[in-house]
Formats: structure tokens, C-alpha cells, sequence
């Protein structure tokens, strides 16, 4: 990013999406005024053609150089595609980093400085993206994340950018995460040019996996136990977000478990009664947790993530057990409870999840097995920054 070739290049293009930007307001008011879907230009020849998770086929005219993250948690897999400049393509994003996850955030910045200066979006359900900004921007590509699909068709986002020839690209980590990660991870990296980056890393997480399932195939006869996941406590006094049969739902069915919330939760998020919990008495609760200090500013959440406190986490994490829904069950008496980083539910890294999910709960099928060493060899193998623990923590402190 830094540099006097890259300002130059930046400035052109700058320049040039300001030139796009005015004569794309002209084409843009007309086909609003007209009620268009796509008038955009055609689609060029030669390109390079992807289909969406959505099923949309999407061309761009090469490599994208230019690139808006309609979240900026996106930066987990596009990092690892320019691992040496992972900003360097990225001309705008979503601010749900610096909010949701601080603490990688300022990772990222202690060694790109140049990305506090990025332009900054807000959500699209909430009017907070820009699209006369993104214009202006010349992005070559906006990638957005499945959920938003409602907001982006209401307020005809995709239309919009198509309508002066940027087109859009939708992903998944979150929702399916496994039966979309591999096909997302493998459509970035196609529109960057880095499908080796991309192969590579699909072929780690594979690998990763197996490492569980395999063992559990091995010993159908296990015993799962019965666990309860508790979403973000301590951002909000609503007791108790849980996750239905996917995300982190799915996440423990891999790892050897069986989730309270899959029988009871019909989507992939939803709230569990306390009384559920107490009359199903979990033998396991795992409760998510990170830096929400900017969501919920004084909040009782567990604060997990890159060089967490983890004593100050398992404080707090004892501290949410005490509410009615927790204090009385198998969990709590046993002290089979954990707490483990929220942002694995929406990044490629949810294998890393699985292992450490099997080894709390299957402790001597999986005493050999290392996330901690699997969570830094992703990054040293992948990443642009150095791997620190504390991405979760027990209740009772574990011997080394």
C-alpha cells in the first residue's frame, strides 16, 4: 500500500473513478428512472467467470486490482491471497472489524498502518453503505456475504453498482459455513488470480478436519454428549442466544457432540428458553465470546481473541454461569465449561473450532491433538501476522 508507485496508482485510479463516478450518475439516474434490473455494460470478453454462492454468474475483465469488502471480517481469507500486501487491492470496507474483533483489528494495523486511512462502509441494512461512494471508489469488484442479500435486493445495491459496470460477488462463511467455505474460498480466489493460494489452504483445513472425523468414525460407539452453546452472553440481558443446526451448531455435531439448539432452533441463529436449558441439562456449555466493548460497552461478554487476558476471561466466564439457566446443570457442577472466540462462526478458520471443541469434548480420544499448534501453523503458513493465543479459555484451568 505504501509507496510512491502505489500513490501514483491510487491517484489514477482515483481519478479515475471520479470521471466513472460522473458519468455513471448520469447512466445510474436513468436506469432508476427507467426500472432497470441490470442495464450495466456487457459483460467482457475474455474474462474471468465465477458462480456465486447464490448461484449469480459474475465476470470481471481479469485479476481484480481494486476490491470493496462488503465486511471487512473478509480480510481473514483475502489476507492469506496477497500474504506479503493483503491491503492492497482493498480500496473501501465494512467497519465490522474494527467494532467486532479490535483486537485483530490492531493486529493487522501494528503492521499496515496505512489501513486506519481506508474508506469505511456501514451496514446495508442500515443505509450506513454509500453506493455514490463505492462509485466513486472504481472498485473492480464488491464482494458481499450471503445474509445481506435481503437489505442489498430492497434497496437495489447490486442494481445500482451493475448499472455503471461494477459488479458484485456474494459469499458464505457464516450461514452454511460447511458447504460454502470451500466454494467461497475457491471464488476469491479465482477473481484475485491466487487459486494455488486458495487450493492450498482448502487442502490444510481438509486435512485438519479428517483429523477428528476420522477418529470419531473410528469409535461409532462413542458416547456424545449433550451440549449448549451460549451466544455472545453478556452483550445483551436476553438469556439465551444459541445456534440452531449450522454454524457453530454444526461445529459441535463434527467435533463428536450433540447440539441442544439443533432440535429446538429452527434457522441458523435463534434464542433458547432458560427453562429448555434446565429441564435438558446440558453435560457441556461453550459460550462464545470476544471484544465488544464497542457493541456493549461495559458488558459482562467473555473477551477472547489475540492476546487475551485469559484469567480476566475465565472470570467472567464463572460469573455468566451463576444465571438460572446455567448454574444448576451438569455443566456448571462438573465443570465441563467453556468459552471459545466467537469469530471462527464467520471466518474460514471454523476447523480450528472443531479441534479444539473434540478435545473438550472427547478429552482422551483427542489428548494428542494440538489446535493451539494448528491455529499457528495456519498463520504462519498463511497469514501476514504473527499467531498470539487466547481464543478460548475453560472454567476449570487445565493442567498443561
Amino acid at each position: 500500500m505504501t509507496g510512491r508507485r502505489s500513490t501514483r496508482r491510487r491517484s489514477a485510479a482515483a481519478d479515475a473513478g471520479r470521471r466513472r463516478f460522473l458519468a455513471g450518475g448520469v447512466a445510474l439516474a436513468g436506469a432508476m428512472l427507467a426500472g432497470l434490473g441490470r442495464p450495466g455494460r456487457a459483460a467482457p470478453s475474455g474474462g474471468i467467470t465465477v458462480t456465486d454462492i447464490l448461484g449469480r454468474s459474475v465476470t470481471v475483465a481479469g485479476p481484480v486490482e481494486r476490491v470493496i469488502l462488503g465486511e471487512g471480517r473478509q480480510i481473514a481469507f483475502v489476507a492469506a491471497l496477497d500474504r506479503e500486501a493483503p491491503f492492497r487491492r482493498v480500496v473501501g470496507w465494512r467497519d465490522d472489524l474494527i467494532k467486532s474483533d479490535p483486537a485483530t483489528f490492531d493486529a493487522y494495523r501494528a503492521r499496515f498502518p496505512d489501513i486506519a486511512s481506508l474508506p469505511r462502509f456501514g451496514t446495508v441494512s442500515t443505509g450506513g453503505f454509500d453506493v455514490e461512494r463505492a462509485i466513486a471508489l472504481a472498485p473492480d469488484l464488491v464482494v458481499f456475504n450471503v445474509e445481506a442479500r435481503g437489505s442489498i435486493d430492497e434497496s437495489r445495491v447490486v442494481d445500482k453498482l451493475a448499472s455503471v459496470g461494477i459488479p458484485c460477488v456474494f459469499i458464505d462463511f457464516r450461514d452454511r459455513p460447511f458447504e460454502h467455505t470451500e466454494p467461497s474460498m475457491r471464488i476469491l480466489g479465482r477473481l484475485f488470480g491466487r487459486e494455488d493460494v486458495a487450493e492450498a489452504m482448502i487442502a490444510f483445513r481438509r486435512a485438519e478436519i479428517a483429523r477428528v472425523t476420522e477418529r470419531l468414525a473410528a469409535h461409532p460407539d462413542l458416547v456424545r454428549p449433550l451440549v449448549e452453546i451460549d451466544r455472545i452472553p453478556g452483550t445483551t440481558d436476553d438469556c439465551c442466544l444459541s445456534f440452531g443446526a449450522e454454524n457453530f451448531g454444526r461445529v459441535v455435531e463434527i467435533a463428536g457432540g450433540r447440539n441442544l439448539g439443533s432440535a429446538l432452533i429452527p434457522g441458523t441463529f435463534g434464542i433458547l428458553n432458560p427453562e429448555a436449558i434446565v429441564a435438558a441439562d446440558p453435560a457441556v456449555v461453550i459460550a462464545t465470546g470476544g471484544n465488544w466493548q464497542a457493541i456493549a460497552p461495559g458488558g459482562g461478554w467473555v473477551g477472547l481473541g489475540p492476546g487475551a487476558d485469559l484469567a480476566e476471561a475465565r472470570r467472567r466466564l464463572a460469573a455468566l454461569m451463576r444465571r438460572p439457566a446455567f448454574v444448576e446443570t451438569s455443566a456448571v457442577r462438573t465443570g465441563r465449561v467453556h468459552a471459545i472466540w466467537h469469530q471462527f462462526y464467520n471466518t474460514p478458520y471454523q476447523f480450528v473450532a472443531v479441534q479444539v471443541i473434540a478435545r473438550w469434548l472427547h478429552p482422551e480420544l483427542f489428548a494428542d491433538l494440538d489446535p493451539d499448534a494448528t491455529f499457528r501453523t495456519l498463520h504462519e503458513r498463511f497469514l501476514p501476522v504473527a499467531y498470539r493465543p487466547g481464543y478460548w479459555v475453560d472454567l476449570v484451568e487445565r493442567a498443561p
